[in-house]
């Protein structure tokens, strides 16, 4: 069983804003479900909606529910933040997720093409390889923290070869990408807003001088497919605002945040769950990949994400005025129990559990989904073939959250283990 939370939740009160709520939402959203499926934060004003069937709903209804949610209502924070790009940096562009179409299936043809199969495919030696050289590091010490020495590594360096940036850089652009996320997260401080603004330039000015380099000298890398390619509807390239604004959003974060947060929480529910290590163990080729799985649809990295209302819209008796945001919660709708039997369990025998939505539906589906995969594969095999046996460090985990709106990441993750002979 996974770990919950069952005092009672007093909608009067809740707000997904609170960081205790952050850190354990199940329990939350157990009520929104069967109390409020259709309920306003009163925090945030947002419409948030956590059943199965009517998140589908949201998502594959393009028409009433948009993605371009920003535009025309600029909050004071935002103008001030906006200054800081305009005088510093590069003002960000619209992320290919905040676009609707035609622009968005426009310029998903260029992500669809730089992401294409056969060229994810090739990675596979490399992440093969990148595993087995991590758990070198700390095999012979028989414990680690998985999230800082596994968890975060992994996926930054293989995203960070494919950007063109130098595997002795990813620390740094962990910091960034850290700060990047802790904005989405709404929970920031002006200061520190500000200071996640500050940051993200930063790493702007780290790749425009890569971006440059690439127009000149073009390789064989995803950044520089993203850099050349035009997109034939707009007669042109990306520009370097949008180039910015994909780096962080769609490549560093897309890339590389959600996956770091599925591999630490799958070591995390295979300790709480012995009799799930023991199916992988038994038989790997076939449990493995139902393991990455479970572990998406048991902890979203992404709990929820955004559409705006484009017309007044009514679901369950609640009318959602033109406008609205609406919050689609992913990981709410992958513990309905009217979609999963035992929403709670991590059970690898599930006969639907590749039915979740962790990875959105419809137009907006994650595009770096086949990536995020053969990542959480590669990686949760190479754990498997070289650790017999796993277990939590006595006193040395809280098992903690970044308190964060809208992704779910464990802080840290101290196991001890025997290596496999």
């Amino acid at each position: 069983m996974t770990e919950e939370g069952t005092s009672p939740v007093d909608l009067a009160q809740l707000t997904l804003l609170d960081p205790d709520v952050s850190d354990c939402p199940y329990s939350a959203y157990d009520t929104l479900r069967d109390e409020a499926p259709v309920w306003r934060d009163p925090r945030t004003g947002m419409f948030v909606i956590t059943r199965y069937d009517d998140v589908r709903t949201v998502l594959l209804d393009v028409e009433r529910f948009t993605s371009a949610r920003h535009r025309g209502r600029v909050d004071p924070r935002s103008a001030m933040l906006r200054r800081i790009y305009e005088e510093k940096g590069w003002v960000p562009a619209a992320t290919l997720a905040g676009r609707d179409d035609p622009e968005h299936r426009e310029m998903r043809g260029l992500f669809n093409h730089a992401f294409r199969p056969a060229k994810i495919k090739e990675l596979d030696p490399f992440i093969e390889a990148l595993a087995h050289r991590l758990i070198d590091g700390f095999i012979d010490s028989g414990r680690c923290d998985w999230v800082r020495s596994f968890a975060i590594p992994l996926p930054l360096i293989v995203i960070g070869r494919q950007m063109g940036a130098p595997e002795e850089d990813i620390w740094q652009i962990k910091a960034w990408t850290d700060a990047w996320v802790q904005r989405l997260g709404m929970m920031q401080t002006e200061a520190e807003a500000i200071w996640s603004t500050e940051q993200e330039i930063a790493a702007q000015h780290y790749f425009q001088p890569i971006f440059e380099r690439l127009r000149r000298e073009p390789d064989d890398t995803l950044l520089s497919d993203l850099v050349n390619t035009v997109i034939p509807e707009w007669g042109r390239t990306l520009t370097d605002n949008e180039l910015h604004s994909e780096m962080m959003a769609d490549t560093f974060v897309g890339g590389s945040e959600t996956t770091t947060n599925a591999l630490a929480e799958g070591v995390r529910l295979l300790v709480q769950n012995p009799s799930e290590w023991d199916k992988v163990t038994s038989d790997p080729d076939k449990y493995v990949p139902l393991l990455a799985e479970e572990v998406l649809r048991l902890e979203g990295p992404v709990q929820g994400l955004f559409r705006t209302a484009a017309v007044d819209v009514e679901m369950h008796g609640v009318t959602i005025p033109a406008g609205s945001v609406v919050n689609v919660r992913y990981a709410a709708a992958n513990r309905d129990p009217q979609q999963f039997e035992c929403p709670a369990d991590m059970d690898l025998d599930r006969e639907n559990l590749r039915s979740h939505l962790a990875f959105g539906f419809g137009t907006h589906h994650c595009l770096g989904a086949p990536l995020a995969r053969r990542e959480l594969v590669i990686g949760f095999r190479a754990l498997v073939d070289r650790v017999e046996r796993l277990w939590f460090v006595d006193g040395a985990n809280d098992f903690r959250h970044h308190p964060n709106f809208c992704l779910r990441a464990l802080k840290e993750l101290h196991v001890g283990f025997t290596p496999r002979r």
